[in-house]
Formats: C-alpha cells, sequence, structure tokens
C-alpha cells in the first residue's frame, strides 16, 4: 500500500516536533520502521520500476496466443521456458482479454479463449 505524501509529511513532522525515534513513530502509526526511515530519505514513492520487467519474450508470447488460443497459462509458461505468473503478468501488458467457451458440457469446466487486441494483431 502506499501513503499518501501528505500522510509520509505529517509522520515525518510529528517525528521530528517529539524529537522520537524512528521505533517509537513506527509504534504509534502502526507503519514500518523502514517505511519510515526510507521517507526519511525520499519522501516521493516510487513510480517506476529500477529493472526490466520480465525475461518472457512478447513476440514469442503473441505467435503462442495466436496458435493455441485456448492454453492454460502453465502450458504456455512450458513452451515458452517461464513461470505461470510471469505469462499472467506479459498477457495483462500486452492486453489480452479471454472468452470463456459457451458451449461447455455437463459437469466440465469451461474452457478459456485468449484474444489477441486488435492493434497487436495488425503490427507483424
Amino acid at each position: 500500500m502506499t501513503y499518501s505524501v501528505h500522510f509520509r509529511k505529517k509522520v515525518l513532522k510529528i517525528k521530528d516536533k517529539e524529537k522520537l525515534s524512528f521505533d517509537a513513530v513506527a509504534q504509534r502509526f502502526g507503519i514500518s520502521r523502514a517505511a519510515i526511515f526510507r521517507w526519511s530519505k525520499k519522501i516521493e514513492p516510487q513510480k517506476t520500476r529500477d529493472r526490466k520487467p520480465t525475461k518472457i519474450d512478447m513476440e514469442a508470447l503473441k505467435k503462442d496466443i495466436e496458435r493455441y488460443p485456448s492454453s492454460y497459462c502453465y502450458e504456455r509458461a512450458a513452451r515458452l521456458d517461464a513461470k505461470p505468473s510471469g505469462i499472467r503478468d506479459a498477457k495483462k501488458r500486452l492486453g489480452v482479454t479471454y472468452k470463456k467457451n459457451s458451449e461447455a458440457s455437463e459437469g466440465q469446466s469451461r474452457k478459456k479463449i485468449y484474444i489477441l487486441p486488435e492493434d497487436s494483431r495488425t503490427k507483424k
């Protein structure tokens, strides 16, 4: 959870005004000591990541989705040598949606069919 800049400033102001330690302030507000220490160094929350988001080749993922639209994440992960959670996050970045198969037989779950957004399908 990200705390607002206003709240961060308020906590640090009370710490300085009452000359409290990081531990005392953390206990008083129910926040970790490390968080308050980070705020004392840099008050603004971090907006971007400092590292590359994934090792998954997005073009290979697009081709895999086009070739196997009804595959599960763990199946794609095995083909692309990645983790299922990484595949899920990469699909989210691509804007991939899914459609449920409405013709599931009784007692079976519906299979999902993944669909690439229009702009991703036209770019090649």
